[in-house]
């Protein structure tokens, strides 16, 4: 030990004088006992956070930080970091640091030569000294796979760059959304610079209320994200033709276009996506006042081989548009245009005659003025291919226009009619016998001019195709239609009869005694002239079919319960909101071996009580869903008890 410490004997403590020629010095680390020269600590350690600097007769502590260096310096060490978790570990250190962190582009991440080299050099070493690594840890690549979301008060620009940070090496940023913003720290361009430079990765942006976001934000997306194939933006006021130009000359691989409620969005920016993005696929332009013909025409024309699906809303646009669309889009498969004042007869006509629209499949107008009957009828011979027809809200088109469009468009496959009110019931039926062999699914809604049929149709070949009907809110639609309907289409499978008070037993009997396939989904909401006989005939004759069935508000009682218990072993969903059923009827359908019950609505059922509550657990064995909406009879504590039971069912109250 001697040797160790190099001590030669008792001479080297020093026991006749201090070892310190000053004794203000000694006084600093001895014990104030006179005549001892050794130290000896105190029982209570004293805490040292920083090195002690002499000079003289005093002493000062400093406080050792990296904080004290400008941000250039500390730019420069972040940059040098050898991969992409430590990066991340050092942007947990404080926002600062997050910030700088999140500002370094991929080029300019320093040392990747040198790193890889220095990598190499240890790999060739192990191999010369036989060592093998077991481990390997490398940064995954940044392809783009990870998607964020953003909504509300979480927006900012602080979780932007953390978002940039934590994915860059997590496989990088593919898909972002961002849902309004924080209205005190709102997203600006500080965070959109950060998701630029941190995530060259993503693919697909979107950006929705944020009047925050200006040209210079979305100028930096364009700037560092030239991968961006979907752009969609949504009530960004700020945003202007300078932001499309930037991502237009950025990102060439743009495919997706949506922009809504965008005021200064106007004919230069489209000109320009027309212009440099070439794979144009779908364009979806709603309620921007300065998009005009010039805009719509170049990006069409630009893309006629290659755009797919067109949206246009609420445009002031005019014939010109359609024109242009119904002679270049060789491509569309989807056309939607909706509430376009400017647009005229003549610009249906033209586009139907265009002969571009070979390949069309779905077709959906609403509120255009210009829909009448010669120009619907061109569109039908113009697009041979249709199978999806939807008209909404088109005052002007009657019941010739509506069949000379069946005939002429080939095979439809779904048709829906909705607040046509110059349609009657013999363009609905007559379209209904011309559609051809393909017609699946047919809907009328809120069509006031449907009335029950006066006479009998013609003896004519039923449509064995159709599988769904659905009649929501004719007030005219009554019980001779229904039956009509049942003889006309016995392949029905879905039915959908909601709001129509002109229904009795009378008139839907005959349709379930039509049906030959069984049905599978039914909804009777609002037909308060259907009482148990209906559904006691339907469990009997499409019980062992039928998984959906909605009575509310229908005359019902726990009679309809006891046949559906019976009969219906595949009833997942069924509603008998507002109906007179009882305790009674829901131990009926507790006690039944054969029901497996998913969802269960008994809302507005005054005569539902506590007493339900055993029979309702045990049918929660199943139940995912369950409405107890307006059961004024059920006390809160028996609800409190039933919910902390169905533990796994949500249960609204």
């Amino acid at each position: 030990m001697s040797k160790l410490f190099a001590i030669s004997g008792s001479d080297d403590f020093c026991p006749g004088g201090s070892i310190y020629p000053n004794p203000k010095e000694s006084s600093l680390f001895l014990s104030p006992r006179r005549h001892v020269d050794v130290y000896f600590p105190s029982c209570k350690r004293s805490r040292i956070n920083a090195p002690i600097v002499f000079s003289g007769e005093r002493f000062e502590l400093k406080k050792p930080s990296i904080d004290v260096l400008p941000d250039e310096c500390l730019f420069e060490i972040l940059r040098r970091l050898p991969g992409g978790q430590e990066r991340s570990s050092c942007a947990c250190v404080s926002k600062r640091w997050l910030t700088l962190v999140s500002n370094i582009r991929k080029d300019e991440i320093s040392g990747n030569k040198t790193t890889q080299a220095l990598t190499l050099k240890d790999e060739s070493a192990d191999k010369k000294a036989g060592v093998v690594s077991g481990v390997e840890v490398r940064d995954v690549e940044d392809d783009g796979y990870l998607s964020r979301s953003l909504e509300g008060k979480k927006a900012t620009d602080i979780r932007l760059a953390a978002i940039a940070v934590g994915t860059a090496s997590r496989g990088g940023l593919g898909k972002l959304f961002i849902r309004g913003c924080n209205s005190s720290r709102g997203v600006t361009t500080v965070g959109l610079r950060a998701i630029s430079r941190g995530c060259p990765s993503l693919r697909i942006l979107s950006l929705w209320s944020l009047s925050s976001i200006g040209d210079e934000g979305l100028c930096e997306i364009a700037d560092g994200c030239h991968q961006l194939e979907k752009l969609d933006l949504c009530n960004c006021p700020a945003i202007t033709d300078k932001s499309l130009l930037s991502v237009a000359k950025s990102c060439p691989n743009l495919t997706d276009l949506t922009i809504e409620s965008c005021a200064n969005i106007g004919n230069e920016g489209l000109q320009a996506v027309a212009r440099c993005c070439s794979n144009l696929k779908s364009v979806s332009i709603k309620e921007c006042p300065l998009v005009g013909d010039q805009g719509i025409a170049s990006l069409v024309s630009s893309a006629s081989y290659s755009l797919t699906k067109v949206k246009f809303q609420s445009l002031n646009i005019t014939d010109v548009s359609l024109a242009v669309v119904g002679h270049y889009g060789k491509a569309v498969t989807d056309l939607s245009l909706t509430n376009l004042p400017n647009v005229s007869e003549r610009g249906f006509w033209v586009m139907g005659n265009g002969h571009g629209l070979q390949k069309l499949k779905s077709l959906t107008v609403a509120s255009c003025r210009g829909v009448t009957d010669l120009g619907l009828e061109a569109v039908g011979k113009g697009c041979p291919n249709l199978k999806q027809f939807c008209l909404r809200k088109c005052a002007f088109l009657s019941d010739n226009g509506l069949v000379s469009f069946v005939k002429a468009a080939g095979p439809l496959e779904s048709l829906q009619l909705e607040e046509c009110h110059r349609i009657t019931q013999f363009g609905f039926f007559y379209s209904l016998l011309n559609c051809g062999a393909k017609l699946k699914a047919i809907s009328l809604v809120n069509c006031l001019g449907i009335k029950d049929l006066n006479s009998g149709l013609p003896s004519v070949s039923p449509c064995e195709s159709l599988r769904s009907l659905s009649v929501r809110n004719c007030p005219g639609f009554g019980d001779a239609s229904l039956a009509a309907l049942g003889k006309l289409c016995p392949q029905l499978q879905h039915v959908e009869l909601s709001g129509l008070h002109g229904i009795t037993d009378a008139g839907f009997l005959p349709l379930l005694e039509s049906c030959e396939a069984g049905l599978v989904k039914v909804n009777l909401s609002g037909c308060v002239n259907l009482s148990d006989k209906v559904v006691c005939m339907m469990a009997d004759l499409h019980g062992w079919t039928l998984e959906m069935l909605n009575l509310d508000g229908c005359r019902i009682s726990d009679a309809s319960l006891v046949a559906i218990a019976e009969h219906c072993q595949l009833l997942s969903d069924l509603d008998v909101s507002k109906c007179a059923v009882t305790d009674s009827g829901i131990a009926t359908l507790a006690r039944s071996n054969l029901i497996n019950l998913q969802i269960l609505s008994v809302s507005g059922c005054s005569m539902v009580s506590d007493k339900s509550l055993p029979s309702l657990g045990e049918l929660g064995q199943t139940l995912l869903g369950l409405n107890l909406q307006h059961c004024k009879e059920i006390s809160s504590g028996a609800l409190d008890l039933l919910v902390e039971q169905l533990w796994r069912c949500d249960i609204l109250f």
